[in-house]
């Protein structure tokens, strides 16, 4: 019923803002007569706000056709090196680029999609060759393609390793992962050093992410543990709709996830829509784009699989698996003992809202048998959640670190 009703009020929504944004256009064209009436720019702001506001989205693009490697502008392909039935390995090919370092970034399957990560992206292509995890939608997956775990994300990470394969020195692609993926790439490194792959990764890059959320707990860490897991799977899991490629799989949708988020920050969305409005009505296009943009991106959701979000629920944040020994893939524990060659360096921002400080830098004390050389730790100051792998601050001050521990450890 609650995937059915939201499905209900994003078509009725769909109709609104097309209508706002013919509204938009009418009171703003300078045919119209009204146009240049005192209020029309007024009106007309406020209902583009609305259209965009209330506008249907799908997943968007990457969009990253150039970078600059040497001060030279090259092209760049997407290609798609792996498809799998929940996911796929996509390499942003430098054409006629050959070799540097190869950079696998794991996205977070935590309801948005992968080009969450555009910038992260965008700043690593001059100076790596990369690829990303490029997670699928699950109500658009069937259920005759069964269903997907946290083992079964471990298993994709050492899939997709595995397909980018080992370098000419037999050693596997450098490894940065996102907040959510810190905890499944840190048990996949483990996993394969245990094994000794030669796909392991060279070095582990971890951004905000919840290996030990005992550590100064967040709201979202709060929420995570007040209740029990059978409350989850009540209230937040629900099954995909008719008409979708997926119906009838049990999911969390992308839709509530968004909801949560948003009530976090409430007021600085609610600011940051009130901004867009004034930059419309004194003209200022870029101002109103850029936060057009962010928003086109921060609201495109999509659902993942209940038996993922509840087992990340319970290990992650509940029973705190990995941090106690815990953790278990495939009936094999998890050793992060075994880690003994992979440089791992782990980055928190210091005003995480979602991952708080602690959180991440405890994967190195985890790593036992890890030479002191091969542990990194850096707390970017000043940044958020989402400004770590984004913006300003992760372009100059944090790639930059990223950089020189994967030349360090190439």
């Amino acid at each position: 019923m609650l995937y059915d009703a939201y499905e209900m009020q994003r078509r009725m929504l769909a109709g609104a803002s097309a209508m706002a944004s013919w509204g938009a256009d009418w009171w703003q064209d300078p045919a119209n007569p009204l146009s240049r009436l005192g209020g029309s720019t007024v009106m007309g702001s406020a209902l583009e706000v609305f259209a965009h506001a209330a506008a249907p989205r799908g997943k968007p693009a990457f969009g990253l056709t150039h970078t600059t490697v040497d001060g030279q502008q090259v092209e760049v392909a997407e290609e798609i090196v792996d498809r799998r039935a929940f996911g796929q390995l996509k390499r942003f090919r430098r054409v006629g680029i050959e070799g540097g370092p190869r950079l696998l970034i794991v996205a977070p399957m935590s309801g948005h999609f992968a080009t969450l990560l555009r910038g992260t992206v965008e700043r690593m292509l001059p100076v790596a060759d990369v690829y990303i995890t490029d997670w699928r939608d699950a109500k658009l997956v069937p259920l005759s393609d069964g269903p997907f775990d946290l083992d079964d994300y471990i298993d994709y990470v050492i899939g997709f390793l595995e397909a980018i394969g080992p370098d000419e020195g037999g050693r596997g692609a450098h490894m940065l992962a996102v907040c959510q993926p810190s905890v499944p790439c840190y048990a996949a490194t483990a996993v394969m050093s245990a094994q000794g792959n030669p796909c392991r990764p060279r070095t582990l890059t971890l951004m905000g992410g919840p290996v030990d959320t005992r550590e100064a707990p967040t709201a979202v860490n709060t929420l995570a543990t007040e209740r029990p897991r059978a409350w989850f799977e009540q209230n937040a899991i629900a099954t995909v709709p008719q008409g979708y490629p997926g119906a009838g799989r049990r999911v969390y949708p992308g839709f509530l996830q968004l909801a949560g988020f948003m009530s976090m920050n409430l007021g600085n969305h609610m600011i940051s829509h009130w901004e867009m409005f004034k930059h419309l009505v004194q003209g200022d296009g870029e101002g109103a784009d850029a936060t057009k943009a962010f928003y086109d991106e921060y609201r495109s959701v999509c659902d993942m699989t209940a038996e993922f979000y509840l087992q990340t629920v319970d290990i992650v944040f509940q029973t705190h698996a990995l941090p106690r020994g815990e953790m278990f893939h495939r009936g094999q524990r998890v050793d992060p003992g075994a880690i003994t060659d992979v440089g791992l360096l782990a980055i928190e921002g210091e005003r995480d809202d979602i991952s708080g400080l602690g959180q991440t830098r405890a994967a190195l004390t985890l790593a036992t048998n890890l030479p002191h050389e091969k542990k990194r730790y850096m707390m970017a100051e000043g940044a958020g959640h989402y400004g770590i792998f984004n913006g300003s601050r992760w372009r100059d001050k944090i790639a930059p670190m990223v950089e020189e521990w994967i030349a360090a450890n190439g």
